[in-house]
């Protein structure tokens, strides 16, 4: 069957996820609307990789603390509406009883009116909370040549992790084709042309429409099923030989190079968070931010230009390795290897090293910030150190884990 322009897409971001493991930057926001690399949010660059693939009709699941989330979705991501295109926030409205999302496949069980409205051919189903780019359009492309009903996006992994998460088992004769799937395998097999490798699931799915309601209403009736997309939905096309599976080295990003190419990075905690981080500020990064030709769209404010400037006292500003967000006023300050969000201060003397600073954070004069993680609107007093003595840290109440320094929105610095 020939992908033709006039076959109908729609897809759904599921942006429901609570976020515990990123506590406390999720205490008062769902896990997509976690900031990330200065102005972004965490849902953007899944929106961006939807609408760059040439979707414009997009639902977003929500449920979770939404409302920041909602309010930057209803305010950045705005399209025109003469030819039908939008991005709309859908919250969970307990349209088949009186109970929330119960799981991911749930979620999309709950919302089938909006399939029922739209009448699509096909439907794209992506999470929110994961930094890569990707052009889902040719993932579509090799379902429909595939034959297939559901293919699920897959990245190579070595096979010794295996055991660390869920692995795609493929036909020897058919590497299109999902054989089994593996919970953390302990002797997995490698892939036909790389037995050094083995295909995790990237979150990612697309599906038939009619194959894919006709799935999650037969398992809102299953008894002990957890209505999870990558747990009960594509397992049951996986039994029924109807799932395909989709290499994300065979996907080719306009502007992207062998560096950043098949770049992939779950930040479902605050280590690997931090680590996205710095793959943003590294010289030569392996996420480019950088690649017009793939945008990361997004909205930040009428925030005016970075500033840096001498200190009262004749102090010469410096950045390195840094980005720098609008907004930015480095007042005599130091900052190396880090990420200032919109509206941050650093005062004459300061050093910010290691480090994540989200929007309207103070670094007072002379104060010491190393390998932490900031949310919005902390004041870090003049002379104060953060991150040097982990041990302080935490004796003054503040989370330590992976090696980070971690203070929520609004924490205050004990004096």
């Amino acid at each position: 069957m020939a992908l033709s322009s006039r076959r109908k897409v729609l897809a759904i971001v599921l942006a429901g996820g609570e976020g515990k493991r990123l506590m406390p930057l999720t205490a008062d926001r769902a896990k997509p609307a976690v900031p990330f690399a200065g102005i972004y949010r965490l849902i953007d660059f899944a929106l961006s990789n939807v609408v760059n693939s040439g979707y414009l009709q997009v639902v977003v699941l929500t449920q979770y603390k939404s409302h920041s989330l909602d309010r930057h979705v209803t305010q950045t991501w705005r399209m025109s509406t003469m030819l039908g295109n939008y991005v709309t926030p859908v919250p969970a409205q307990q349209r088949v009883g009186k109970h929330w999302y119960l799981g991911s496949a749930d979620a999309i069980y709950q919302s089938l009116n909006l399939l029922r409205d739209d009448k699509p051919d096909f439907v794209v189903v992506v999470g929110a909370d994961h930094v890569y780019r990707m052009d889902f359009h040719q993932m579509l492309k090799s379902h429909v040549d595939s034959g297939a009903a559901c293919t699920v996006a897959a990245i190579r992994q070595p096979i010794e992790l295996a055991d660390q998460f869920g692995v795609i088992d493929v036909h020897p004769d058919d590497p299109g084709r999902i054989r089994d799937f593996l919970e953390k395998p302990t002797d997995p097999v490698g892939l036909p042309d790389s037995p050094g490798e083995v295909l995790a699931s990237m979150g990612n799915y697309v599906f038939d429409a009619d194959a894919l309601v006709d799935a999650v209403t037969r398992d809102a009736t299953e008894i002990g099923s957890k209505h999870d997309m990558g747990g009960d939905i594509v397992p049951s096309f996986v039994r029924r030989q109807r799932a395909g599976v989709y290499d994300f080295k065979d996907n080719d990003v306009p502007g992207s190079n062998d560096r950043d190419r098949d770049y992939w990075r779950d930040v479902g905690t605050l280590g690997s968070y931090y680590a996205a981080h710095m793959d943003v500020v590294s010289p030569l990064p392996v996420f480019n931010l950088y690649n017009f030709s793939w945008p990361i769209f997004t909205s930040y404010g009428p925030q005016p230009p970075v500033k840096l400037v001498q200190g009262h006292e004749g102090q010469v500003p410096s950045a390195d390795e840094a980005v720098l967000s609008p907004g930015v006023v480095v007042t005599g300050g130091h900052v190396r290897r880090s990420v200032l969000s919109p509206a941050v201060r650093v005062d004459a003397g300061a050093e910010v090293t290691g480090s994540v600073l989200m929007n309207g954070v103070r670094v007072g004069a002379g104060a010491v910030v190393r390998n932490a993680i900031i949310d919005k609107n902390v004041a870090v007093p003049p002379g104060a150190e953060l991150g040097v003595d982990q041990e302080a840290d935490r004796a003054r109440g503040f989370l330590v884990e992976d090696g980070l320094t971690v203070l929520g929105k609004d924490q205050v610095f004990p004096g």
